[in-house]
């Protein structure tokens, strides 16, 4: 794998965490191999400050423990660490989705449906890391929507637990996915607050289990 271009990129230590938490959900990093700071530096081609502040922020996640004169080793991804954190993805998807559809203006909801379509079409491609950056989009529009930002923080923090990148991989779920969208945004366009709630709740929920199989089959949970 070559590395990747840091060049135009400020927020290193974010870029790098993003890396090294793909690479554990991809099962390159398995659980007990231990994260070298300096050959993830040389092998990123950046200094060793962001990686250890990047080191520092996946140990505050869970996926990384700190040993002491050994460095930083990987922790076992669970199901139950999987099911945990969709299960508060859906509450609080839920509701900033219900407090979107009380406040959404016409001219987001036309950009979240642009955004949607969009999506389908990356997936037709099968353009995954397209469409992981469409989907992506697609959820923060709604949050931002919400206009409740202590809870879209809440949001993106639980969200950096659940590999988003994995999910265009897993079979049926693109369609799964699309579907889903579809009735949220049918609820959102109803302004219908208890519908938008359970569609996003369902939605997020129903990640899990296909996510857990995914997982187990690469090897990344035991």
């Amino acid at each position: 794998m070559s590395a990747p271009d840091f060049s135009a990129r400020p927020q290193l230590a974010e870029d790098v965490a993003r890396i090294v938490r793909g690479r554990i959900f991809d099962g390159t990093y398995s659980a007990g191999t231990y994260v070298r700071l300096d050959q993830l530096a040389a092998g990123l081609g950046v200094s060793v400050t962001p990686v250890r502040e990047a080191l520092f922020e996946l140990k505050a996640e869970g996926l990384l423990d700190q040993q002491p004169r050994r460095g930083f080793v990987v922790c076992p991804v669970t199901v139950r660490d999987i099911t945990d954190v969709s299960i508060v993805q859906a509450h609080i998807g839920g509701e900033l989705a219900a407090r979107a559809a009380a406040n959404i203006s016409d001219t987001a909801l036309d950009e979240l449906t642009k955004i949607q379509t969009e999506l389908e079409a990356a997936y037709s491609a099968d353009d995954g890391e397209r469409a992981v950056r469409l989907n992506h989009e697609f959820h923060r529009a709604i949050n931002v929507a919400a206009d409740s930002p202590k809870l879209a923080q809440l949001m993106s923090q639980i969200t950096r637990y659940a590999p988003e990148s994995v999910f265009p991989t897993i079979d049926g779920w693109p369609d799964k996915s699309n579907g889903h969208h579809r009735r949220l945004l049918d609820a959102l366009a109803h302004r219908d607050q208890d519908r938008a709630r359970t569609a996003m709740s369902e939605h997020l929920a129903a990640g899990a289990a296909p996510l857990i199989d995914h997982l187990t089959r690469r090897g990344v949970i035991d």
